[in-house]
């Protein structure tokens, strides 16, 4: 039975470059990072006490190890308790924000990191 959500994998172009934007911008933590000679390993998290935590994956060598693979961007939603400032201090930062925009369950916008991709983050009611 599954229990719990361990990672989200987040496949991309530049890790480097993912990487600082989820820290520098975000002001994720970097839980681990492992790099052999097979792959490059970039585990990150809102805070290190987090329970699901966020993988950097190389999107190219994904691709090659599982061809099969849908390497589209997934859908993830953030929450903050701490909305209005979280809009304005991604505003501040230059990062591409939505609308704030009422749901039935919350105000929510969306964001786009670095390479375009697109996240939602929800003040839950």
């Amino acid at each position: 039975m599954i229990n719990k959500i361990g990672q989200i994998m987040l496949y991309v172009n530049n890790q480097d470059e993912a990487l600082k934007f989820w820290t520098e911008k975000l002001g994720f933590s970097l839980v681990s990072e492992e790099n052999n000679e097979h792959m490059r390993w970039i585990e990150i998290a809102p805070t290190k006490e987090a329970g699901t935590n966020i993988v950097l994956h190389n999107k190219e060598l994904i691709a090659k190890m599982q061809p099969q693979l849908n390497l589209n961007t997934p859908s993830l939603l953030f929450f903050s308790d701490e909305l209005d400032s979280l809009y304005q201090d991604l505003k501040d930062k230059n990062i591409t924000v939505g609308e704030l925009v009422t749901m039935p369950t919350g105000r929510v916008f969306n964001f786009a990191d670095n390479e375009g991709n697109y996240f939602a983050v929800l003040e839950k009611k």
